[in-house]
């Protein structure tokens, strides 16, 4: 007979996939009357993250397992920046429709109750998000605008692949019924475009009431809102417009893809509170010298320098007429914030690459102090052997920066890459394994930026580096402001969006970049 591998529940998770709670508390039986007593359990140091026990499904990791006076607590990682049901389970739990976590083991010891069992020993294999869980104190206690409540208990046996759930009655089949339609109701609004801060995700942007609260200040302004509406409007923002001639529209609006750069992602942002920050930065350090017993020291010093980041403003209004706020039928709330974030999205995206530090940010390829590389005119570029040129850029830089390095160039750059092969034959950039990875060349990752150069004379098509070096400094987020009065003559309302960044780069020594000849 095959052994049962059984689950219990409770978990939580916050914005940037962190997830803790408690898996089991211990001094309370569940819903069927088991009772787990502290030191009973034996798990290795990480253990898989599943949603649902459901071995296809792995969403992320539990790499902090203890037992605490409340219970089994736990805390892992959603990986929701490579897997995207993670990023559904993440936005599930914020909305409340999964609230719990279960775990899975196998017992080693246990004795009758008089309603279930007292378990002194077993092995853990696993936990899972889940909807419901068996125990009620089981609870998701970290997660952002979500609550943590339990799990249902179930049962698999171990060589089968079909999930046994026992029959709970805290879950009639109309809850059931109602908790699927919630679900897919989740999965409709994921569909839908949501608020993005280049390339981050805006957790914010999925929360019902700031969503609710938007709507009506863009629809009415602040005269028609509770209190607790205004106070969710401080983290949320959006705009577009247009005006709806047809008696009958689609629910849809067509939008074309523009693409910004995801330089975000790999630079060093830091938040700051200051109209400015300075880093020191030192530009020469000591120097030891040989010496005998008795001979005179040379004296030597550290000199240092200061960068300062200044954050730039970067703003834009929009004119909305009020019959567009009233009949609108495509969501205009997730329109407004979607189409600002991707429009300020692509106009610092193009500054962090070649921004002049005049009134916006100092871009990455027109620093001073990075190095250079030379290669042969554009008609023949290169003109040595490809190998050869970008083997030459990555031992550039020291060995440190180089193993966190990665590739900048654009998608056309990247096209002519792709045909270079080496001495053997050998393609030089590499495909990824699985999907949604990244291609790579010499082992380290391509980044794809849209504003880098083309291949052309005197440009420089290609940057190798460790963008630690670039620093990012945000002082004030995307907001928006409703101005309902300055062109109320008219029938319109106009909508302010405004962000202070600034950027520039840090470290030179870590980057060396490709330039075609003249």
């Amino acid at each position: 007979m095959s052994e049962r591998l059984e689950f219990k529940a409770a978990l939580t998770v916050d914005d940037a996939g962190t997830i803790t709670g408690i898996a089991w508390p211990f001094g309370s039986p569940d819903r069927v009357g088991d009772v787990i007593e502290k030191g009973a359990f034996a798990s290795p140091e990480v253990l898989p993250m599943l949603f649902a026990h459901d071995q296809g499904q792995v969403i992320g990791v539990w790499d902090q397992i203890e037992e605490t006076p409340d219970g089994l607590t736990v805390k892992g990682r959603l990986l929701v920046d490579d897997v995207e049901r993670a990023r559904e389970v993440r936005a599930m739990i914020r909305n409340k429709a999964v609230s719990g976590l279960s775990i899975g083991f196998r017992t080693k010891a246990a004795k009758p109750r008089q309603r279930g069992r007292t378990i002194t020993a077993l092995d853990l294999h696993e936990i899972s998000v889940v909807a419901v869980p068996s125990h009620p104190g089981a609870q998701i206690t970290s997660v952002k605008a979500a609550d943590g409540t339990a799990d249902q208990k179930e049962t698999i046996l171990e060589n089968e692949a079909e999930l046994e759930v026992k029959n709970d009655p805290v879950i009639s089949p109309e809850d059931l019924k109602a908790l699927k339609a919630d679900v897919a109701t989740i999965k409709a609004k994921l569909n839908r475009p949501t608020a993005a801060n280049n390339n981050h995700p805006a957790p914010a942007n999925d929360n019902t009431l700031e969503r609710k609260a938007f709507n009506l200040f863009l629809r009415h302004g602040v005269e028609r809102m509770s209190a607790d509406e205004v106070k969710a409007l401080t983290v949320a923002s959006e705009t577009n417009g247009g005006f709806l001639a047809p008696e009958e529209i689609g629910n849809e609006l067509i939008k074309l893809l523009s693409e910004y750069s995801p330089i975000r992602s790999y630079a060093r942002v830091v938040s700051i509170s200051a109209e400015s920050i300075k880093y020191p930065r030192r530009v020469s350090g000591t120097a030891a010298t040989w010496v005998d017993e008795t001979e005179d020291r040379t004296e030597s010093g550290m000199i240092f320098e200061q960068v300062k980041l200044t954050p730039i403003e970067l703003a834009t209004f929009t004119d909305v007429s009020n019959q567009l706020l009233e009949d609108n039928a495509y969501g205009l709330e997730g329109e407004l914030l979607s189409d600002y974030a991707q429009s300020f999205g692509q106009t610092e995206g193009l500054a962090f690459v070649k921004g002049t530090g005049v009134k916006q940010p100092k871009g990455i390829m027109t620093a001073s102090g990075i190095k250079e590389v030379k290669t042969g005119v554009a008609a023949a570029f290169p003109t040595a052997n490809p190998a050869d040129v970008l083997i030459g850029m990555y031992h550039g830089i020291a060995t440190t920066h180089a193993n966190n390095g990665v590739w900048l160039m654009n998608r056309t750059t990247l096209g002519t890459i792709r045909q270079w092969k080496d001495g053997t034959g050998r393609y030089l950039v590499l495909d990824p394994i699985t999907a949604g990875g990244v291609s790579t060349l010499l082992g380290r990752p391509i980044v794809e930026m849209p504003d880098m150069d083309d291949i052309g004379a005197g440009k420089c098509p290609i940057l190798f580096g460790d963008l630690t070096g670039y620093r990012i400094v945000d002082r004030v987020g995307l907001s928006t402001l409703r101005d309902p009065y300055t062109l109320a003559t008219k029938g319109q309302v106009r909508f302010h969006a405004r962000k202070r960044v600034g950027a520039d780069v840090t470290h030179p020594d870590r980057f060396i970049k490709l330039k075609v000849a003249a």
